[in-house]
């Protein structure tokens, strides 16, 4: 492995998401966070866009920047002492000028908490650039994001790979839609958009009308949707955690399972915590090679498209007792956690997952900090494709 020529570095040159930084040497000591939130809606990308969260992850990003300074973490704020019962004024604005602002006032580490595209911002600010070195930024690059968040593209990617379990899965437009419907002779078939969030979209069809209704529904929001085959077994997520000076490779935590799904479906989290329908799989359970099997399966993900933070892979058994299979892949998991008044079960899975390895929620925030990576370098972002 060749030495990039900054000598805190380690780096393969092809993609520095396999990089290690010496902590003697790097700002990990004492980083000044801010976090940012969504305020620039997404492009259309493939005449796709994904759709817009409201509130554009104030939520988590509260959660987030409040469980850091109870960690003794020094975190920026736009509001001077935003109230702990309140989403606002705790995150800065993705726009150019709030993530200026937030460098302005001394941050060294942006944290993502948005969703990132090749023309946001981070990627192309040129009064960023100067500090592109010195800069830390928590989150995957643009361009990995633009190009995974496309469920459609990264799954056929990774059939053509092989040595992946997926469901089978057509990809429809408006004018192979009735040639797709008459060929489908198995049901449920669940219909989705290629760039979703969370639940919106999913449906499970029972038969050919309802998958008509339902993709041209989806059709009307979205040039191109995906269906799949309905994974009719037990579904649990898996986080997969990006290489860190501490544990320089990926690594699966300890994966959740999910339960009471509302019309086969997991349902959203703004409408359910996830707290009341997941749990960590115990240690009995992991006896079970098939969820070993699956996470050894989520690392390569992870590993093949060079993640620099958690992804979180949601996978199903094709039925009770067999393998399973990968059907969604998240370039960025939720990240609520407890801490904040009325926040005690806003738990996501990733943070469902962390408790199981020993991690509270605040810990779990100082770990993925750790693997922040310099600006220019999340710039510099390769496709393996």
């Amino acid at each position: 492995m060749a030495l990039a020529a900054n000598p805190v570095i380690a780096c393969r040159p092809h993609l520095f998401s396999r990089c290690t930084h010496s902590l003697s040497s790097s700002p990990y000591y004492s980083p000044t966070v801010a976090v940012l939130f969504q305020a620039i809606d997404p492009p259309v990308i493939n005449g796709v866009r994904k759709p817009r969260k409201p509130g554009g992850y104030q939520d988590s990003g509260a959660d987030i920047a409040y469980a850091l300074r109870q960690k003794g973490v020094r975190v920026l704020t736009p509001t001077p002492s935003p109230s702990d019962s309140s989403h606002e004024g705790w995150s800065f604005p993705d726009t150019e000028e709030g993530i200026y602002s937030a460098v302005k006032q001394g941050a060294t580490h942006l944290w993502a908490n948005t969703v990132l595209f090749a023309s946001h911002p981070l990627q192309t600010s040129g009064r960023l650039t100067p500090l592109a070195s010195n800069l830390y930024v928590v989150g995957q690059p643009p361009r990995l994001v633009e190009n995974f968040d496309d469920k459609a593209f990264l799954n056929d990617k990774l059939r053509e790979l092989g040595g992946f379990t997926l469901p089978r899965a057509w990809m429809v437009h408006p004018d192979n839609l009735p040639q797709i419907v008459k060929q489908i002779d198995r049901y449920p078939i669940v219909g989705k958009p290629v760039r979703g969030r969370g639940s919106h979209g999913v449906r499970v069809c029972h038969d050919a009308a309802q998958l008509q209704q339902h993709a041209e529904t989806l059709l009307a929001e979205s040039p191109l949707i995906m269906l799949e085959a309905f994974l009719r077994g037990e579904e649990a997520t898996i986080t997969v955690m990006p290489p860190t000076p501490s544990r320089p490779d990926y690594w699966s935590m300890v994966p959740v399972t999910r339960f009471n799904h509302a019309d086969g479906i997991a349902p959203y989290n703004g409408v359910v915590a996830v707290t009341a329908n997941s749990r960590a799989v115990t240690e009995d359970e992991m006896k079970d090679p098939a969820y070993n099997k699956a996470m050894r399966q989520c690392e390569r993900v992870a590993r093949l498209i060079g993640a620099t933070a958690p992804i979180r892979v949601d996978v199903r058994r094709f039925k009770e007792g067999s393998e399973f299979a990968l059907f969604d892949i998240n370039m960025k998991p939720n990240m609520t956690g407890p801490g904040r008044p009325g926040r005690e079960d806003q738990a996501s899975l990733t943070a469902i997952a962390a408790a199981a390895v020993g991690w509270d929620y605040g810990t779990l925030l100082q770990r993925i900090l750790e693997g922040a990576q310099p600006l220019d370098r999340f710039r510099n972002y390769r496709s393996p494709f």
